[in-house]
Order: C-alpha cells, then sequence, then structure tokens
C-alpha cells in the first residue's frame, strides 16, 4: 500500500535541538590549526550559531511539503519517496537516488527542469531520512536495488531508467543488473574506476593522474569512510545524541568535496544535515558502509557518465568501457560531489542529453 505523507516534525524536536545547540560543549583548538585537525572551531561555531538563531526549519519544511511524498512498505522496510508526474502521461520515468550524506533533497533544483520530460521517483536510501532506520542486517546495494525494482513495478512503470551520484551510483547500476527487462539506461555522476593491472590500455596524461588520485585514496581511506565501514553504531551514538558532532560529521563533507566555485547554499546544507538529526538515523545511514558490498555482476543496459571536476576522484573512460555499455560521456570544468546541488543546470542537461537520445534511439 502507497500513503500520501507529510513531514511534520513535533515542536518538541525544534525545542531540543535548540536547547541541545545552547549546551554544547565545545572543544579548544591549538593556534593556527586550520583544517590540519579536522573541522576548525570558528566555522563551526559560526555554523551552530546560524542553525541554532537564524536558520528557519519550519519555511523549508513548509518548501518540502509543496512536492507529493509517500511512504510504502518494501521487504519489511518503510520506504519513503517524492513522486513528481511530468504533463505527459507516457513520459519516461526516472528514479533519482542519493547517496552519503545526502538525501532526497539533492535533487530539489532538478525538478523542475526534468519533469518537462519525465515522471520522477526520487526515493529515501532505507536507514537514511524519512524512510526511517533500517532494524536488520543486509540492507546493501543490491537489496535498496530490488526494493527500488519494486518501488516502480508498485507505481505502474514498465520502462524507467535510473540515475545517481555517489551511493546513488552504485544503486542505480546494480537496479540496471536486477532489471534490466525493465532499465532503459542508467546515468551517474560518480563511477569510480579503479586500476586494472591487467588492462593493457594506453592512457593519457590526464587519466593517468586520474588513476594516481584512485590510487592514492585506496592507500589512505578516509577516516569517515573507514569508522562508518567498521564500527558504524560506535559513530552513530555521538552523531544521534550531539547535534554539533552531526553538524561537523556531514559539513566536514560539504567544505571538503564540493567546488569552491559552486558551493552548496547553506540553508540547503542545514535542511540536510536536519533530516539526519530529526530522524535519528545517523548510525543507520552509516551502515550502508559497512554492509555495501561490491557488486561482481554487470550492469547490462547503456550508461551514461556525467564527470565533475571537482568531485572525489574523476573517473577514467577507457577503464570503464571495459564493464560497462558507455553511450554518453560528459566533462564539466566545474562542480563537485554535489552536482545536482552545486551545478543543477549542468546536471539536469546532461541527465535529459543521455535518456532523450536513448528513447530516440529506441
Amino acid at each position: 500500500m502507497i500513503k500520501p505523507f507529510r513531514i511534520d516534525i513535533p515542536q518538541s524536536d525544534l525545542d531540543d535541538l535548540d536547547d541541545r545547540l545552547a549546551r554544547t560543549r565545545w572543544p579548544n583548538e591549538v593556534t593556527d590549526a586550520g583544517w590540519d585537525y579536522g573541522f576548525p572551531l570558528a566555522r563551526l561555531r559560526e555554523l551552530a550559531d546560524h542553525w541554532r538563531t537564524g536558520y528557519d526549519w519550519r519555511a523549508h519544511e513548509a518548501e518540502l511539503n509543496e512536492l507529493e511524498h509517500f511512504t510504502t512498505e518494501i521487504d519489511g522496510q518503510n520506504i519513503h519517496f517524492v513522486h513528481v508526474r511530468a504533463p505527459k502521461p507516457d513520459a519516461l520515468a526516472l528514479v533519482l537516488t542519493h547517496g552519503w550524506p545526502g538525501s532526497f533533497l539533492e535533487f530539489l533544483d532538478v525538478i523542475e527542469p526534468l519533469s518537462r520530460d519525465f515522471h520522477l521517483v526520487i526515493p529515501s536510501i532505507p536507514g537514511y531520512g524519512f524512510s526511517g532506520p533500517t532494524h536488520e542486517r543486509g540492507w546493501d546495494i543490491d537489496r535498496i536495488a530490488r526494493a527500488w525494482a519494486e518501488l516502480m513495478h508498485r507505481l505502474g512503470y514498465q520502462r524507467y531508467g535510473a540515475q545517481g551520484g555517489d551511493f546513488g551510483s552504485g544503486i542505480s547500476t546494480a537496479l540496471g543488473a536486477v532489471a534490466p527487462d525493465h532499465v532503459v539506461g542508467v546515468h551517474v555522476n560518480y563511477l569510480p574506476t579503479r586500476p586494472d593491472p591487467t588492462a593493457d590500455i594506453a592512457l593519457t596524461d590526464i587519466e593517468v593522474a586520474r588513476l594516481d588520485k584512485v590510487k592514492q585514496l585506496m592507500a589512505n581511506r578516509p577516516p569517515y569512510q573507514a569508522l562508518q565501514a567498521a564500527t558504524p553504531q560506535t559513530i552513530g551514538y555521538a552523531l544521534t545524541d550531539s547535534p554539533v558532532g552531526q553538524l561537523a560529521w556531514i559539513a566536514e563533507r560539504f567544505a571538503q568535496w564540493t567546488d569552491p566555485r559552486t558551493p552548496v547554499d547553506e540553508d540547503r546544507m542545514l535542511t540536510d544535515i536536519s533530516l539526519y538529526w530529526f530522524t535519528a538515523t545517523a548510525a543507520s545511514s552509516a551502515r550502508l558502509h559497512h554492509d555495501a558490498a561490491r557488486r561482481t555482476e554487470p550492469c547490462p543496459v547503456p550508461l551514461g557518465v556525467a564527470v565533475f571536476a571537482h568531485d572525489i576522484t574523476q573517473s577514467v573512460r577507457p577503464l570503464a568501457e571495459r564493464v560497462y555499455d558507455i553511450r554518453h560521456w560528459s566533462e564539466f570544468d566545474r562542480g563537485g560531489h554535489f552536482a545536482a546541488m552545486e551545478v543543477p543546470d549542468l546536471l539536469a542537461g546532461d541527465i535529459r542529453e543521455f535518456f532523450l537520445k536513448l528513447l530516440a534511439d529506441g
């Protein structure tokens, strides 16, 4: 059963957040620390003060409620999603999937341009936001993909496309693998390409540099990722109990993963962080780093790739082509990991170009 859903955070939760922020127990900081030790104290205090005294959750809640929200239960798990219909009843549907530390609201600025041509289904990953915490093991990328296939079936879509970045990229390509008869194509704006010692391929200097960056990341796993993959429950206690802890944990990712030329609006970032806080999903969202097994079954459907200059890594096309049926490849000189929030015009245009071409080619 699919049920309408409306966002309505209790006032007691807002009051509790205000109280906790006001009573924050701040650590000290060494002189001239900068970013050498982590998120700078002065900047975090500034963000926390704005969250408590300047940010208006109710205004953003009202904006989000202008969309049509729904929930349904799939495989024992509550699933929240936004559903936006295009003017043409027979338009192709797209399922758009966020990553960590994102949420469905990553896509707010691409909804209007994309919904001119496509029906849009924008779910919250199990364990994230209004889908609520998961309660059992096994919510890995494949299981989420199977849940998305069931969701699209319930909505009556027999042919659809998939798009995502971060975890949303892996979920989208997994959806193409588990439902190839229904997925016409997959578009991603993040596609890790690992070194392949067996590949006898000539690479350009730019591609070699990209691969060196991947090797460095593989050799020096980011601390947040190591913690969430190894002990998501442990870090979850701190993040669920302290709003400033949750703020620092996510705001650091936005600071480091976005293009300085295309920063994410501060209030939009605080709305994203507020979703994690009000739904108490810090630990359950972190579990995806623990449970997300790397796929071995290839994605057989056509793939479109958008590469953004300031993303965590940039894809190496010759290596990607060994694994995927690449039909579309775009390189952008601006934008970072949160492309839908940073450069929505570029991303929406690239998604539209890829899927409309697929439809035209039959």
